[in-house]
């Protein structure tokens, strides 16, 4: 790592404010926690992204506050969904999509890339207009699969953690794409530790289908 861009990084994160260290280590705590399918992961998610609507209204990055917005609200369904969105309103398990499931959603989350990176192309000054709606798009939907328990959201997470991390090295986002890596590796472990889950339940019979 070149010198200019460790002083970046430095910079970066002196510049950070209490409120936003204070965001990132909630949103690092809600990863760790869903990896353990810990409810307490949602309080974590409730209370980071309240922060960052604030912290973004706030530099007027207002789509980016509508987002997290939408991320308090999936938030709260995700905790109820968790403790009773299993059969006769038990604790949800950890589920699987179908092929056709995952061929519509990715067919739903291309369809919203095209349409909103148009828009932002032809009528914004937006860096990477297609790429940014694609990890905005992807990430909303994955939320979703999240707060369903579906396995597979972990390697929607890993694709769409990975793009992130290009996008924000290359807009000189440093921190940004460094606390990327690190939700990147998280995913990893959260794939495994749900898939074991997942093979143990259809073992005795439990999985959902």
């Amino acid at each position: 790592m070149s010198e200019s861009v460790t002083q970046q990084i430095g910079s970066a994160w002196q510049a950070m404010s209490g409120w936003e260290i204070a965001a990132v280590i909630l949103a690092i705590a809600y990863l760790l926690l869903a990896v353990k399918q810990n409810s307490l992961c949602w309080y974590c998610a409730l209370a980071s992204t309240a922060i960052y609507t604030l912290l973004f209204w706030d530099v007027s990055l207002l789509m980016e506050s509508a987002l997290n917005g939408y991320y308090m609200l999936m938030a709260v369904y995700g905790w109820w969904h968790w403790h009773h969105g299993g059969a006769r309103d038990t604790e949800l398990p950890v589920q699987r999509w179908s092929g056709k499931k995952h061929a519509l959603t990715i067919v739903t989350i291309a369809l919203l890339t095209l349409t909103s990176g148009s828009l932002l192309h032809q009528y914004t000054g937006a860096a990477w207009p297609y790429v940014d709606s694609f990890t905005t798009w992807a990430s909303v939907i994955t939320t979703f699969m999240v707060a369903r328990k579906v396995l597979e959201n972990w390697l929607y997470w890993m694709i769409i953690n990975t793009t992130s991390i290009f996008l924000f090295i290359d807009r000189g986002l440093y921190l940004t794409a460094g606390l990327l890596v690190s939700y990147l590796v998280i995913s990893v472990f959260g794939f495994i530790s749900w898939r074991r889950d997942y093979t143990n339940r259809a073992v005795t019979g439990t999985a959902h289908a």
